[in-house]
């Protein structure tokens, strides 16, 4: 019998997994954009879990771990190969299914293949420009879950982290760009940022606030509400392009509104 985090333990503590955190916190150390580290997976974890637990959600606490731990797998060998995260440069989520499944890197982590299909599959979708083509009720749970858990910490990363250090600018840099009418235009489709639409710094800003229209579970929404994300992220950055700070209001007004009366998902 597997005590209730044995195959998450063996995955924290696995040397491999371990020799590539230490390896991705030495490359992100001066890396532009969304870094990624240890907190980074710990958190999608918790997160992940707090949601199937306040919502009575039939979830393995462990299988939601492991997930987590293994998301972005991906990414260690996308910034060895190319010190970049841009989706350009490599598809992480179809690396990290590559090394795991295709390599077999998963059995040293997972003894037993229970779990393959769940965690395969949300791992293949999680970073999708939308969640399409899951049929199994479970794993589109799963895979939602570590969607929705994936974004809320990505909003603590661009509180909290040193713009210079991830957008390669500083916040007046930043706000004296425009926002290209391609991405603007998208915000009130409610619908998230074609990555390769992105010109400007500021285009990249407005995605990481774009991105609360793909939140599934009302709980999600909840938090970015409690946590007042929206507003915080906007007003990181002080805008003194005149219509860059138009625009930005306008973009808050409706995101706002869409936080405050989207009926989100309870299961």
């Amino acid at each position: 019998m597997h005590t209730d985090m044995t195959r998450v333990n063996a995955i924290w503590q696995h040397p491999l997994y371990q020799q590539n955190l230490k390896d991705l916190i030495h490359l992100e150390a001066d890396r532009i954009f969304c870094r990624h580290t240890p907190e980074h997976f710990l958190d999608v974890a918790r997160l992940a879990y707090i949601f199937a637990l306040e919502r009575g959600l039939d979830c393995s606490r462990e299988l939601i771990y492991c997930t987590a731990l293994l998301h972005d797998i991906g990414r260690f060998e996308q910034l060895k190969r190319f010190d970049s995260f841009e989706p350009t440069t490599m598809d992480h989520a179809a690396y990290g299914v590559k090394v795991l499944f295709e390599e077999g890197m998963i059995r040293q982590f997972v003894p037993e293949d229970t779990w393959d299909d769940i965690i395969k599959i949300s791992i293949a979708h999680h970073s999708d420009f939308c969640l399409e083509g899951i049929t199994d009720p479970r794993t589109l749970l799963h895979a939602r879950l570590i969607r929705d858990a994936d974004k809320l910490d990505n909003c603590r990363v661009k509180l909290k982290d040193d713009l210079q250090i991830f957008m390669g600018a500083s916040a007046e840099e930043i706000g004296a760009q425009e926002i290209t009418p391609v991405v603007y235009d998208t915000i009130f489709k409610n619908q998230c940022i074609y990555s390769p639409d992105r010109v400007t710094k500021m285009d990249y800003w407005v995605s990481y606030v774009a991105y609360f229209s793909d939140i599934y579970f009302r709980a999600s929404l909840d938090i970015i509400q409690e946590h007042n994300y929206l507003n915080r992220i906007i007003d990181r950055i002080p805008y003194s392009n005149p219509d860059t700070r138009q625009k930005m209001e306008t973009i808050r007004t409706h995101l706002a509104a869409f936080i405050h009366t989207n009926s989100g998902c309870t299961w």
